[in-house]
């Protein structure tokens, strides 16, 4: 056999859906229809932070669970639908056809990535206790690593909230803030510094569990957005001697970090794979709009700038697509997918952004009023370049990662 029959019947690259996965994307797409849109389009159910609220939440996350649609993220053993990174790459973008989808089926932020870490990383007790009542839908949780300057944000060496041994208790003190879903949250995962020595970046964190009701922290403040807020918002907390059982420590003392890298890792590509949904249905709404309207005799769909206009977005949109199915499969392989998953972070941000304000454009007065979700897609999408590292941080990332690699980093597979 010559190379090329070596090579040809080796098996060629494939997009097709698994028949499994592709059943549970049209399962999502109709249950988003049936269900949750038609919820989303009456204001009424809108709480004051322009999130549904949550007694009109609660009756769609019982129909999900019914069906079978619920905390994709969390093995079945726990009550999860435990689905692969690529899989829930593929029901998220359906998920997120609506700005109420992700939180009905239990995949929204920041519990999403919190059920996730806590999954992969947590001991089995501390699951009983920390991760069921959040797959349960019981409770709300916050992940708290961000704080004000000089404290750490983007850059995990500079976390300057302390967390002191005591015997058998952690004493911590700092400051916190931005933390999202705090004001609802009942279980907390805390990054503090437990190493005194300043120069030491990558043993110096250690991870610890704690409950909204433990004596010894406060929230200060919650912080005033942009846009539309999680539930809880985003909050300024304030930590003066919280102490913590050294049994509701995650991993072991000095392996903060690597909790963070797991769980940020994939949240941030989790962002991409809703922020994908949304784009894609401020693409939908464009479209609706150009088709029925008329201008100086000519229907907007008909005219080549709008065309070339949506022309662009479709394509970002599916290169955004690509992106983010390459790093979700490099998760499932075991690998961190680092530069991958900063890749579609970048790119996705950008394209939602580009969405919403193409669609608002295209839309004309009516975009940019409240008739439509788009001023919400449009507010919402601005913190995307922000939220699990700025986007010229993911760019760092890459070209730190090329400097290393060379032609190495444009290699195929795991």
């Amino acid at each position: 056999m010559n190379q090329g029959s070596r090579i040809a019947s080796s098996g060629s690259i494939g997009f097709a859906l698994p028949r499994e996965v592709e059943e549970l994307r049209t399962q999502v797409r109709s249950f988003v229809d049936a269900h949750v849109l038609p919820v989303e389009a009456d204001r009424a159910n809108w709480d004051a932070h322009d999130n549904i609220r949550l007694d009109a939440l609660e009756p769609l996350r019982a129909k999900a669970k019914a069906e079978g649609l619920w905390a994709p993220q969390t093995p079945a053993a726990r009550g999860g639908m435990g689905l692969s990174i690529t899989a829930r790459a593929v029901m998220y973008e359906e998920a997120n056809r609506s700005i109420f989808g992700p939180v009905v089926f239990n995949c929204a932020a920041p519990d999403d990535g919190n059920m996730d870490v806590l999954a992969r990383l947590a001991t089995s007790a501390q699951q009983d206790d920390w991760l069921q009542p959040i797959v349960d839908g019981q409770v709300r949780s916050a992940f708290a690593m961000t704080e004000p300057a000089p404290g750490g944000g983007s850059d995990p060496g500079m976390i300057r909230t302390r967390a002191e041994r005591d015997g058998d208790v952690w004493k911590v003190t700092g400051h916190k803030w931005f933390i999202t879903g705090a004001g609802e949250a009942a279980h907390f995962i805390l990054i503090a510094r437990t190493d005194p020595n300043p120069d030491e970046r990558r043993r110096h964190l250690t991870a610890f569990l704690f409950h909204r009701d433990q004596p010894g922290w406060e929230i200060v403040r919650r912080i005033p957005i942009m846009g539309p807020e999680e539930h809880g918002g985003h909050c300024e907390l304030r930590f003066d001697g919280l102490e913590i059982p050294d049994a509701n420590r995650l991993l072991n003392v000095g392996d903060g970090l690597k909790v963070t890298q797991v769980r940020l890792g994939t949240a941030r590509l989790t962002h991409c794979m809703r922020w994908l949904g949304l784009a894609k249905r401020a693409m939908g709404i464009a479209q609706d709009y150009i088709d029925d309207r008329t201008g100086f005799g000519v229907r907007l769909a008909d005219r080549e700038s709008v065309k070339v206009m949506l022309g662009r977005l479709a394509h970002d949109i599916q290169v955004g697509r690509l992106l983010t199915m390459h790093a979700a499969w490099k998760l499932d392989q075991g690998d961190f997918a680092r530069k991958e998953v900063s890749m579609a972070k970048i790119h996705v941000a950008d394209t939602l952004h580009a969405a919403a304000d193409t669609a608002i454009q295209l839309c004309g007065a009516k975009g940019y009023s409240r008739d439509t979700i788009l001023e919400w897609i449009y507010r919402y999408a601005r913190q995307a370049r922000l939220v699990d590292g700025a986007s010229e941080v993911h760019r760092m990332v890459l070209a730190d990662a090329y400097a290393r690699e060379r032609d190495n980093f444009w290699l195929w597979g795991a």
